[in-house]
């Protein structure tokens, strides 16, 4: 077993980007989107006010633009045909510079460019002119979300690593519960769980696995207590007192892909009104997960959801859509959602994550992440949501 994409699926979904492309009558292309170009190129890098780019040009060409920095890095990972480098930005000669005398000699003038954005952007402080300021291109075609959309339908490669990344966001979730006592600091049970879930995955599956980033990521980001009414909080630094329900988060990433596992549970003890929301939502998951059925559009499972709190009478307390496709990074298109009609496939992978928020008491929320098969739903992570295993004692 080897957990991560091998090249010839790299190559495999540039040939289909260039069918796309041939379809739109695009002679060449211009991606800017970071995710797209990690997802075409295996070239995994840090953004910042540094442009990159990544082209398919009138012949077919692959090509990638970087700063000198990482020209030796794309060199030795990036599946591509050629690398092109500029000294750095701003640099005596802007990298526009460069990236007009590279577009020019790839016959890019006068053609039809299909482009995701006409400008490189970074809120690291990059400025620079638009790529119809640089050439004469015939026209300009937005290709954005030609990519992405490639992407929501996952290969058996990329399930294999998504269902990797559940086994081991599940022992970092069970290692965050073994740490989570009354006076403990929700930073230091993060650290504590994160630091040794992420060792004995390396030491297990180091030798067959990239990483893409940091292993494992599992936290409270402050959603406890009362707090927890906040969905995406960050970190508070609070400690735990007994009665508080948190609202946990466990990921993993291996070959770049990830999972998501949420729980919400309960230090020492939990009331009477805190039950009565916990079923509530435990309920709407399982409609959610009955909902999904290849062939209907996301928006059916958000309906789904909605109806159920309806007749319950605590609609008012939903605060977000009941999940999103998942993969490559932790929120992808589509979303199940009212208005979505983006059609539910086998091969989609996405989280499940219907929630209520009552004011002055918290957040309950549940999330795992599944697959759509032909059959409908396959849950993939699976720490327990029985509610008495739900109290930390």
């Amino acid at each position: 077993m080897q957990l991560f994409i091998p090249d010839s699926e790299f190559i495999k979904r540039q040939e289909k980007l260039k069918a796309k492309l041939r379809e739109k009558d695009v002679n060449g292309m211009v991606i800017f989107n970071v995710t797209d170009i990690i997802y075409l190129t295996n070239f995994n890098f840090r953004p910042s006010e540094r442009p990159v780019a990544f082209l398919l040009d009138p012949d077919g060409k692959t090509h990638l633009f970087v700063p000198k920095l990482e020209k030796e890095h794309a060199e030795e990972y990036a599946i591509v045909e050629y690398v092109h480098e500029y000294p750095e930005y701003p640099g005596a000669n802007h990298p526009m510079t460069y990236f007009k005398e590279v577009l020019i000699k790839s016959g890019y003038e006068h053609r039809v460019i299909g482009v995701d954005s006409l400008s490189y952007s970074s809120p690291k402080g990059y400025r620079g002119k638009a790529l119809d300021q640089l050439i004469e291109a015939s026209s300009f075609v937005s290709i954005q979300g030609v990519v992405e959309e490639m992407r929501m339908i996952k290969s058996e490669k990329e399930i294999e690593l998504i269902k990797e990344s559940c086994k081991w966001g599940n022992l970092a979730h069970q290692l965050l519960v073994k740490y989570s006592e009354p006076g403990a600091n929700e930073n230091e049970i993060s650290s504590r769980a994160t630091s040794e879930a992420s060792k004995i995955m390396i030491d297990t599956i180091g030798e067959i696995a990239s990483f893409h980033g940091p292993p494992i990521s599992v936290f409270y980001r402050g959603q406890i207590g009362k707090h927890s009414y906040f969905p995406h909080s960050q970190s508070q630094n609070f400690r735990l007192k007994e009665g508080d329900q948190v609202v946990s988060q466990s990921e993993a990433s291996v070959g770049g892909y990830r999972s998501e596992l949420e729980r919400t549970m309960f230090i020492k003890d939990i009331s009477k009104e805190q039950e009565k929301y916990m079923r509530l939502v435990k309920k709407a998951q399982e409609i959610a997960f009955e909902s999904i059925i290849p062939g209907k559009p996301f928006s059916f499972v958000e309906e789904k959801v909605r109806a159920f709190y309806r007749e319950n009478n605590v609609e008012d307390l939903i605060r977000h859509h009941t999940g999103h496709n998942i993969g490559l990074i932790n929120h992808e298109m589509p979303f199940f959602d009212l208005g979505e009609e983006t059609i539910m496939q086998p091969g989609m992978v996405a989280t499940i994550e219907p929630a209520l928020y009552v004011k002055e008491l918290g957040g309950f929320r549940h999330s795992d992440t599944i697959l759509i098969t032909d059959n409908g739903a396959e849950r993939l992570t699976y720490y327990p949501l029985d509610l008495d295993k739900l109290v930390i004692n």
